[in-house]
């Protein structure tokens, strides 16, 4: 896994001229924020040896590289889920590439179901906690090169820049709501009784991705911000059939305020 970490890498340089200091991973219907990117270099994930390639509705499969809001970033245009039948070194592979082309802050974004009573659809959480309901990426021989065996995950989203995104939120005028987020495996949709089991063990929203990123992330000693945009409810008496389609057009009509705070939030930094 090592090497081909390594020669994915290397190819990636070639292709480049700038060193990327933020990575920014967008989830279904969120790929519009690449839209305000100064793109200087995009490359297709199917062009990339080793790389995934998305499969998803809403996940165009792209890297892209340019400079937003005056800072260098590479945005992940679809990511990769475990759903999709994928084990996780390679659900996680791209964010130890991100890592070894230089990034220093990891911006993930995902659209979720909410589970807290008082969220609405639209909504945008900023994550301060998770709940991994699925295979741990870590598991297996441990990279020393990237961390250590066991990683520490009292903080696994960074609490200096989630202070900043709310900071930024309110100067904006923009409701937010913060949360844990639960991760399952999907691709099914929860039933009544799985929604009422995430809302008991203390989660607030729930999805099919972001953690095994995060932890990836964490073994790295990369900072994590993290935003979901709430884009179903599951919510007693709130609960209605759902659609991958809908999911994707609730978090497009959200992204305009997403792409707005992490823009700032790159200021910030």
């Amino acid at each position: 896994m090592l090497e081909k970490i390594n020669s994915t890498t290397k190819y990636i340089n070639q292709k480049i001229t700038e060193k990327p200091k933020v990575g920014i991973i967008l989830g279904s219907g969120l790929g519009d924020l690449t839209i305000d990117i100064e793109v200087s270099t995009t490359i297709p994930y199917d062009e990339i040896p080793d790389f995934p390639v998305s499969t998803v509705k809403g996940h165009q499969g792209e890297l892209i590289f340019g400079k937003l809001n005056g800072v260098d970033v590479v945005a992940m245009k679809g990511r990769f889920h475990f759903y999709e039948g994928y084990n996780m070194d390679v659900v996680t592979f791209p964010i130890r590439v991100l890592k070894k082309l230089g990034i220093e802050y990891l911006f993930v974004s995902n659209a979720s179901g909410g589970v807290n009573n008082d969220f609405e659809v639209g909504d945008i959480m900023f994550i301060t906690d998770h709940i991994n309901l699925m295979p741990n990426p870590l598991i297996g021989a441990n990279m020393d090169e990237f961390g250590p065996r066991f990683v520490d995950m009292t903080e696994p989203y960074n609490k200096k820049l989630l202070n900043k995104a709310i900071k930024v939120a309110r100067h904006n005028g923009i409701r937010f709501k913060t949360g844990v987020y639960a991760a399952v495996s999907g691709p099914t949709y929860e039933t009544h009784a799985e929604y009422k089991y995430i809302k008991i063990i203390g989660a607030d929203a729930v999805g099919m991705s972001t953690v095994p990123e995060v932890i990836v992330a964490r073994h790295m000693n990369l900072p994590v911000f993290a935003v979901s945009v709430i884009t179903d409810l599951g919510v007693e008496g709130k609960i209605v059939e759902i659609s991958h389609d809908e999911v994707i057009d609730a978090a497009a009509s959200a992204a305009p305020k997403m792409a707005q705070i992490i823009k700032e939030l790159l200021v910030e930094l």
